[in-house]
């Protein structure tokens, strides 16, 4: 019965890496996990998420604003691409270039798309 339940992580993350949710980052980051740090990944993914909640929130107070202002925009989703490509979350970096490029192009309803999206995820 314990042989299954431990394959079931090693199977979730092949499928996430096949999905494309995941990089090779990520699994530089598991080569860093030892012995005496046995939960690493659980908090740097913990921490990631927590982070990009937080981002997340600014940018939708930012949107909510009659004028917005975009380059504080730009910040908040440098920050999130920044630490979605250190951690090895692929589609996450991926939407932050498409994010970015809506704030350079000042596309409020690009923006909100994108930002909807991440919220399903982290929200």
């Amino acid at each position: 019965m314990a042989a299954p339940m431990l394959n079931q992580p090693n199977s979730l993350l092949a499928n996430m890496f096949a999905a494309g949710l995941l990089d090779d980052q990520f699994q530089e980051l598991q080569m860093l996990q030892e012995g005496s740090a046995p939960d690493f990944i659980v908090k740097v993914v913990t921490l990631f998420c927590e982070d990009g909640e937080r981002i997340i929130g600014e940018i939708a107070k930012l949107l909510d604003k009659p004028c917005v202002d975009y380059d504080k925009v730009g910040g908040f989703v440098r920050q999130l691409k920044g630490s979605s490509a250190s951690i090895g979350a692929l589609r996450v970096k991926n939407s932050c270039i498409q994010f970015h490029q809506c704030c350079q192009e000042k596309s409020k309803d690009g923006v909100r798309e994108l930002t909807g999206f991440c919220e399903e995820r982290f929200l």
